[in-house]
């Protein structure tokens, strides 16, 4: 299925049925993790009656899952993860498809161990002055992201003046193949989440995190379907999608 678009007075033609999903998934075999959330519990419901599983006996399959957005797959969030009235994820995104740009980065590593994207490195890449989204793709970048458990890690992260930079451009959604923006143990500051999301950019901005994106898709701007769960907390399982665009 393929359709027309225009963004910026350009016109656009993608194809619907071509979709590139760069989510992952929450339940499957070594799921990636972080902040000690250990495995998420995909069980059938269990009574005095009846177990939920076709192989148990019971006529249909009945599971529950037992997530932790923040800690389990990809998941977009909003600033009710750092302000205590927690607004809801599902009431800042209320579109859902941006005009993206996908770029990847090779951060810096510091004297101290850290790996850290820097303000040089966005500033390299050139934001498109008619991207909403902004896709980081890190390297190296083994499909081991996949599944990891980055727990005690000290993943890669941002500096803050990275983050700054990127909320003084015209994207109000940055998503990342990371656990976070903010250095994993910080003391509690999450400073890179705060510039990000400073004065009336907490009303729209969101940030997706755990994505993966394959080596095979390249660098540039894609049409970005971003699929969240509706469910009621600051942060929601989601699903981004790109589409390849051709200019017309």
């Amino acid at each position: 299925m393929r359709i027309d678009l225009e963004h910026k007075h350009v016109k656009y033609q993608t194809d619907l049925s071509k979709g590139l999903d760069i989510s992952l998934s929450i339940g499957g075999k070594d799921n990636v993790q972080c902040y000690y959330a250990g495995e998420p519990g995909i069980r059938p419901v269990s009574t005095d009656q009846f177990t939920g599983s076709m192989k148990e006996g019971f006529s249909v399959n009945y599971y529950q899952a037992e997530i932790i957005p923040h800690g389990h797959g990809t998941h977009t969030e909003c600033v009710g993860h750092i302000d205590e009235d927690m607004m809801l994820v599902s009431e800042v995104l209320k579109n859902h498809h941006f005009m993206a740009q996908l770029i990847t980065v090779n951060p810096k590593q510091l004297e101290n161990g850290d790996k850290v994207i820097l303000e040089e490195h966005i500033e390299r890449a050139a934001i498109d002055d008619g991207s909403e989204a902004l896709i980081i793709r890190t390297s190296p970048n083994f499909s081991i992201k996949k599944n990891i458990n980055y727990s005690g890690t000290n993943p890669c992260y941002f500096d803050v003046t990275a983050l700054e930079y990127i909320a003084k451009s015209k994207v109000k959604h940055l998503l990342v193949d990371l656990p976070s923006v903010d250095r994993e143990s910080d003391g509690g500051k999450l400073a890179g989440h705060k510039a990000f999301w400073k004065g009336e950019r907490s009303s729209f901005a969101t940030i997706t995190e755990l994505i993966y994106v394959p080596n095979e898709i390249e660098d540039g701007v894609y049409l970005l379907n971003l699929q969240l769960s509706t469910i009621e907390l600051d942060a929601a399982p989601s699903r981004p999608i790109l589409y390849k665009l051709e200019k017309q």
